[in-house]
């Protein structure tokens, strides 16, 4: 029989390789500078993020925008971002017209405007309501980021994916928040805290 704490450290030990390995990964740590320096750049010229996910990774969406509108380190103004898993009349009337792979795309085509950042997050990569929000991205000109899982997917089509090197979605949920907070972080910095960050 295994203990409790013996399965808890297990757990612990799963996670932080899974960190490691992106700790290890130059083309990841890459991607990561670059989205940040992307979502930077968009709140400089007056842009917004909007972040999506279904599940857990739409808590994870709701966290993350709820880290920018509010604060993540520091005492500062807020910055506009939205969750896009929020408004159950909106998610249930665009499900109910038009079905539940739209249910992001339209809010993007709504209140997406050029220059601004939508995240996706999702463990599979595949989600159709995900995918289809990148569609609405091109059509209406946002920069489209995802965070997913290891494995090959569909949102690999687009511009700026960046693969948690896991196949185990807690592992994988784990590592796309903190992903998700670093992006935070240096966008609170960049912007109240100072720092002037450089792209390797």
């Amino acid at each position: 029989m295994t203990s409790i704490e013996d399965y808890a450290k297990s757990q612990i030990e799963q996670s932080a390789r899974v960190k490691e390995a992106l700790l290890a990964d130059g083309a990841a740590l890459h991607k990561l500078a670059s989205v940040a320096s992307l979502l930077v750049q968009s709140y400089r010229a007056g842009g917004k993020s909007l972040w999506a996910g279904n599940g857990g990774s739409a808590a994870d969406a709701q966290h993350m925008a709820a880290e920018l509108v509010n604060k993540f380190r520091l005492n500062r103004s807020g910055l506009p971002a939205l969750a896009l898993t929020v408004d159950t009349s909106i998610l249930t009337a665009i499900g109910n017209d038009y079905g539940y792979p739209e249910v992001f795309y339209r809010q993007i085509i709504a209140c997406g405007n050029p220059g601004d950042v939508f995240v996706g997050i999702s463990t599979s990569g595949n989600s159709a309501n995900l995918v289809r929000a990148l569609d609405a991205c091109r059509e209406k000109g946002l920069v489209s980021v995802a965070i997913v899982g290891k494995n090959p997917c569909e949102m690999d089509r687009y511009d700026h994916v960046l693969h948690i090197p896991s196949r185990d979605t807690p592992r994988i949920q784990e590592c796309q928040t903190l992903v998700g907070h670093i992006l935070c972080d240096i966008v609170e910095q960049s912007l109240f805290g100072g720092e002037s960050f450089t792209l390797c």
